[in-house]
């Protein structure tokens, strides 16, 4: 008798798309290969990686979102998939409350649903993604620990740049360009910086073009996916970094290839807040 399937959704969050499996009551063995398989978008499902939705151990939080890179490797966060699971508990009634808790590889992150009108279904997630790690120690890079690094140099590939680091749970490198960034930038550059050995974990990186205070554009190599639609940790990552470059508002709208995100860094609390859409593409059965 043949083993049975595995139940799963495709999402995406401005085109940031990954296949979630519900693993409240049981988790699927080998994650790595799982993922990997699920991603493929030749012979596979076709995503940024695999989410699963599990039950959180932790007190007074319910929900845990655990996700995988579409290379296997596990990650910490990311925003775009955090509001897809939001979208996920909420539209199934698995979660009543329009604000609530979620626990992930970052800590327990809020998320508010903005539902569509006079229905129990989300139509936009805003998502608290906590304070941003501005020390070395903490995004992490080597060099002094108790340093930030805002608009310091970095040369790869013959390209004198200039960076800016976040850390939002998992790793970013902001580097903010005086036009557009060409794809040979972001495919070349992207992964060389990915794995600079100033990333002991390897690292995100956003290529940032300032419209205005107001308005940016992001592209985003993203460690362990190469270049993806979106970026949630990355948007916040670059919200805080045109702030600390004196180029931004605390609010600011980035356009990305999939869609647009309304950013803000709070100046009392000191939290990223990310607002944006969620989508379900289609459901299916993985076979094993």
């Amino acid at each position: 008798m043949s083993k049975p399937g595995i139940p799963f959704v495709k999402m995406e969050g401005i085109g940031n798309d990954y296949v979630y499996v519900d693993a409240r009551k049981s988790v699927p063995s080998g994650l790595t290969r799982l993922a990997i398989a699920m991603s493929d978008r030749h012979f596979g499902i076709g995503s940024d990686g695999l989410i699963l939705i599990r039950t959180s151990k932790l007190k007074g939080v319910k929900h845990r979102m655990q996700m995988f890179n579409s290379d296997g490797s596990e990650s910490e966060m990311c925003g775009n998939g955090l509001r897809c699971v939001a979208k996920y508990l909420y539209d199934r009634n698995l979660e009543r409350k329009d604000e609530f808790p979620i626990e992930t590889g970052a800590g327990v992150l809020h998320v508010k649903v903005i539902p569509a009108k006079g229905k129990h279904i989300a139509s936009k997630v805003r998502v608290n993604m906590g304070k941003p790690r501005l020390l070395r120690s903490a995004i992490p890079m080597t060099g002094p620990a108790g340093e930030m690094v805002i608009d310091e140099p970095l040369e790869v590939g013959g390209h004198k740049l200039r960076m800016t680091c976040v850390g939002m749970g998992n790793p970013h490198c902001v580097i903010f360009t005086d036009r557009p960034p060409s794809d040979e930038m972001v495919h070349t550059v992207g992964p060389m910086i990915e794995h600079h050995p100033l990333f002991p974990n390897r690292t995100n990186v956003e290529f940032v073009y300032r419209e205005s205070a107001k308005l940016l554009h992001q592209r985003t190599w993203e460690r362990g996916a190469g270049e993806t639609l979106a970026c949630g940790t990355g948007a916040s990552a670059v919200c805080v970094a045109g702030v600390q470059n004196g180029l931004t508002d605390r609010k600011v709208k980035i356009k990305l290839l999939g869609g647009d995100l309304e950013m803000e860094w709070n100046e009392q609390d000191g939290h990223v807040y990310k607002t944006g859409p969620a989508r379900e593409v289609f459901s299916g059965v993985w076979a094993r």
